[in-house]
């Protein structure tokens, strides 16, 4: 298993559109295979920069969403809404502590 973090700006105004796209798209990304846990975060200081967390059993089933249909029609909605180049890193979960 490993971690998937996406880091993303928005131009203010588009706050309320993202969070749109979020709730429609959020059960379909979430039951998308090898997909086990999706998480939306935002900055307590900078409210126009959000965060996803997302944990897939495989590489593959992440890269197979990302090629998916319905990954490229929600990037396409979510992209153009952007303040800054969004940034993405895999991340390997070393500890979890309950």
């Amino acid at each position: 298993m490993f971690v998937r973090i996406v880091k993303m700006k928005f131009v203010k105004e588009n706050i309320p559109l993202f969070k749109a796209v979020f709730e429609e798209s959020k059960q379909t990304i979430r039951s998308s295979e090898g997909c086990t846990f999706l998480e939306l975060y935002q900055d307590k200081k900078d409210k126009t920069i959000f965060f996803t967390y997302s944990y897939w059993e495989e590489e593959a089933n992440l890269e197979t969403y990302r090629n998916s249909d319905f990954f490229k029609l929600v990037w396409a909605r979510t992209k153009v809404l952007f303040s800054a180049k969004p940034e993405a890193w895999s991340v390997n979960k070393v500890e979890s502590l309950p």
